[in-house]
C-alpha cells in the first residue's frame, strides 16, 4: 500500500489512510489526494476541513420524512404547494434527489434510510417505518399532513427492495387501511438502482406507476 512507505510521516499517513477509506478510492488515488492537499496552499486545506465539519455539524435527517436537510422540516416538507397526501417512499436521500430530478412528482417523500436485509443485520426495527406508520396513522400534525390517500412504495426493483415493499404493504393496511398503495413502473429495470437511473426512466416509472 502507498501509504505504508515508512519514510512518510505519521500525519501523511493518516491522511492517506483517511482518503483510503473513501469509497473508490485506491492507495494510489489516496496517496496524490494527499499530496495534493500538502502541497496546497494552508488556506485551501482548511477550506476544505471546514466544509467537511460543517456538512457534519449542519446537516441532518428532516424529522418528517427523514430527508437531508439543513432546516428542519426540509424544504420539501414545508412547501404547502405539493400535495401532502401522496407520500413517495424511497430507500435513501440519494434515491429521493434521483427522483425530484425527473421533475414530474409533486408530493412528498419518506426516507427509509435502508431496506429490510436479514442478512446485513436490517431488520425493519433499524428503519423508519414506525415513522411512516404514525404519518399515515395518526397524522404528523404539522405540514407534511397525516393520513394520506396514496403512498407510493419506490423501493429499488432487487430482492430487498421488493421484500421490503411487501413488508411497508402489509403494515400500512393495518394502520390505514382506506390508502391507495402503489408501485413505481417496471420501466425501472429489475435489479436496477434508483440513483443511477436517468431522468426518463423516472419520470415513466413515477407516471405509471401500478396498484401495489
Amino acid at each position: 500500500m502507498a501509504g505504508s512507505n515508512p519514510h512518510y510521516t505519521e500525519s501523511l499517513r493518516r491522511l492517506m489512510e483517511a482518503f483510503g477509506s473513501l469509497p473508490g478510492v485506491g492507495a494510489r488515488t489516496a496517496e496524490r489526494y494527499a499530496f495534493h492537499v500538502l502541497k496546497g496552499s494552508r488556506e485551501d486545506a482548511m477550506k476544505l476541513a471546514d466544509t467537511i465539519r460543517a456538512v457534519k455539524d449542519q446537516v441532518r435527517h428532516c424529522s418528517i420524512c427523514f430527508n437531508l436537510t439543513e432546516d428542519d422540516p426540509c424544504e420539501i416538507c414545508k412547501n404547502e404547494s405539493r400535495d401532502h397526501s401522496v407520500i413517495c417512499v424511497v430507500e435513501q436521500p440519494k434515491d429521493l434527489l434521483q427522483l425530484e430530478s425527473a421533475g414530474v412528482y409533486a408530493g412528498v417523500y419518506h426516507v427509509l434510510l435502508g431496506r429490510i436485509a436479514p442478512l446485513d443485520r436490517m431488520e425493519p426495527t433499524e428503519l423508519a417505518i414506525p415513522q411512516l406508520l404514525v404519518r399515515l396513522g395518526e397524522g404528523s400534525g404539522r405540514t407534511s399532513g397525516g393520513g394520506g390517500r396514496e403512498v407510493i412504495l419506490a423501493t429499488n426493483p432487487t430482492m430487498e427492495g421488493d421484500g421490503t415493499a411487501l413488508y411497508l404493504q402489509q403494515e400500512i393496511l393495518k394502520v390505514s387501511p382506506q390508502v391507495t398503495i402503489t408501485r413505481l413502473a417496471r420501466g425501472l429495470p429489475a435489479g436496477a438502482q434508483i440513483e443511477y437511473s436517468n431522468k426518463a426512466i423516472l419520470a415513466d416509472a413515477i407516471m405509471g406507476r401500478t396498484k401495489a
